[in-house]
């Protein structure tokens, strides 16, 4: 499975974010694919289930050869909202219920096949032959490529991947969030020759005024001119440099965004600059 060196998120994109028009959606996979950002990460609660039509109706349109570009979802939540009746907020695994998901992402996406589908998030209900068995359908069938998991811990992947082989795990990384730099996940896609996702890869750093925040910005108000770059290139760099290959999902509605981050992914931060971003984002020295 080959993705692009940044995969371009598109939760904000719909009604949870800018509410762009099916044009302005043309314009960023126009622009994310001259700067050879190929996959766009998507879910099906995205714009409380609207935001993966929003892509498929502006995408169709465009004449841009489908095998190059690299479609990923996620599925099994069932979120109350005006689009759906469900009555509490829930997971739901079960094979009918994966498989008319993706039938509906695929009609939304308005394509034939899902390069990558990720469970959304672990439930305590899941069953990993029931999984197992519904990817083996959609693989057989050839609407989905590749499988994987979102915001598993290292356990919970191996219940999965020992039923059913995945490739990835789409996991929080950023400076504010550095968990995975010691709970496990990172070592066993670093194991397994995997490379891992990260989401939220700003962190909370540019909405809230925290402590760690006030401490990681006296950090980062050395190193920009020194790197000659904008803080969000560090932060970027700071996820970057870990050995496990990350691939970072960039979260933006906005083109030059997008450009800034493509220009700046070769950046690359001296070891002892990295650990004194760790050492602001926890508080303390290494022991």
């Amino acid at each position: 499975m080959k993705f692009s060196p940044i995969i371009v998120g598109t939760m904000r994109w719909g009604i949870w974010g800018a509410n762009l028009s099916g044009r302005e959606v043309q314009r960023l996979i126009e622009t994310s694919l001259y700067l050879g950002l190929s996959t766009f990460d998507h879910a099906d609660i995205y714009g409380n289930y609207t935001t993966e039509k929003l892509f498929g109706d502006a995408f169709s349109e465009m004449k841009i050869n489908r095998e190059e570009v690299q479609l990923i979802s996620k599925c099994g939540i069932e979120m109350p909202c005006e689009n759906r009746d469900f009555k509490v907020k829930s997971y739901n695994y079960s094979k009918e219920h994966i498989l008319s998901s993706v039938d509906k992402s695929l009609e939304n996406l308005r394509t034939d096949y899902l390069d990558l589908l990720l469970i959304h998030r672990p439930s305590p209900l899941m069953n990993p032959e029931e999984i197992a068995e519904a990817f083996g359908i959609l693989r057989e069938r050839h609407k989905v490529r590749h499988f994987g998991v979102s915001n598993f811990s290292a356990s919970q992947f191996d219940l999965i991947d020992d039923a059913f082989p995945l490739v990835t795990n789409q996991i929080e990384i950023s400076i504010n969030h550095t968990d995975a730099f010691y709970d496990g996940t990172l070592d066993q896609m670093m194991l397994r020759k995997l490379q891992p996702m990260a989401w939220s890869v700003m962190g909370n750093f540019f909405t809230e005024n925290s402590v760690q925040n006030f401490r990681i910005r006296k950090v980062l108000d050395e190193l920009c001119p020194k790197y000659g770059a904008e803080e969000s290139h560090i932060l970027l760099a700071f996820i970057l440099k870990h050995p496990a290959r990350i691939l970072p999902i960039i979260g933006t509605s906005k083109s030059e965004n997008i450009r800034k981050f493509r220009d700046f992914l070769s950046l690359n931060l001296e070891r002892e600059d990295w650990f004194k971003l760790l050492e602001a984002s926890v508080g303390k020295e290494v022991k």
